[in-house]
């Protein structure tokens, strides 16, 4: 193995965690600095809709060690509302939003809605927006509408340093192309089968045996891997990331050794 692999979860902020994850007791401000002790990295959900405050970015920044790593989702409004289009003042706001991660910020997750179908106004939204990266930022394209999975616009993303988010997703078929020098992954599931998240609902043993086969032989082909569980893929995503880790051949932190002894947070 070459690559650099961090694995984590969408959101780290879960009621249900608490006596599974988090020690009993646990008052809010303690769960980044414990779930730093026990992953490398975690995807902002939060930023999907609006660019955070600078103290909430400063205090990201404070309660993680210097190795950790956020992903950040691209506000609704860039993706979802304008679907890339006339964006350049939004991605500005938002970029500067995220200076005081400093080097902790990881990839920009550009996740497009599934109505986001290829055709010669979306590509050329896409090429534009593309074009226009801030030059210190990553991007990793989430498409889920199956039009985008051609070989041409691998290249497009290619061309521009853009990775391909490898997605599982409902029906939608993965896309396990390499576009870039890091790779990033996603576990999504569906919300009508899980209602709480304290615990592994749903067996995906079969799924894990498909990735670990997919990811073993691109280790050495990309610089750095970035991977993120949903609570809607199996019902406890900690428990996703530490079976992806240990399948990987990563050590695993058991949450419960983090636990203090004796007297609780």
């Amino acid at each position: 193995m070459t690559a650099v692999v961090r694995l984590g979860t969408q959101g780290w902020s879960y009621p249900d965690w608490h006596g599974v994850f988090y020690p009993p007791g646990a008052k809010q401000e303690d769960r980044l600095p414990f779930y730093a002790a026990v992953f490398d990295t975690v995807e902002l959900d939060t930023t999907f809709y609006g660019p955070p405050k600078p103290t909430i970015a400063r205090s990201w920044a404070r309660h993680t060690p210097p190795h950790f790593r956020f992903a950040a989702k691209l506000p609704r409004e860039i993706t979802h509302d304008a679907l890339l289009r006339d964006s350049a003042a939004p991605l500005t706001e938002f970029v500067t939003s995220l200076e005081p991660l400093g080097d902790k910020l990881g990839p920009l997750l550009v996740q497009m809605p599934a109505e986001f179908a290829r055709d010669a106004g979306s590509e050329r939204a896409l090429e534009l927006f593309l074009a226009g990266r801030p030059a210190h930022v990553r991007y990793a394209v989430e498409f889920r509408h199956p039009s985008w999975h051609a070989p041409d616009v691998a290249d497009r993303l290619r061309h521009h340093g853009a990775a391909v988010a490898w997605t599982e997703w409902r029906q939608l078929a993965r896309w396990p192309e390499i576009t870039a020098d890091f790779l990033y992954l996603r576990w999504l599931g569906d919300r009508e089968d899980i209602e709480h998240y304290d615990e592994v609902q749903i067996d995906r043993t079969p799924s894990f045996d498909r990735w670990q086969a997919e990811l073993e032989p691109v280790l050495g082909r990309v610089r750095e891997i970035y991977g993120y569980f949903n609570n809607h893929w199996a019902g406890h995503s900690p428990a996703s990331a530490n079976e992806m880790k240990r399948r990987l051949g990563l050590p695993a932190v058991d949450p419960r050794e983090r636990w203090p002894q004796g007297e609780l947070f």
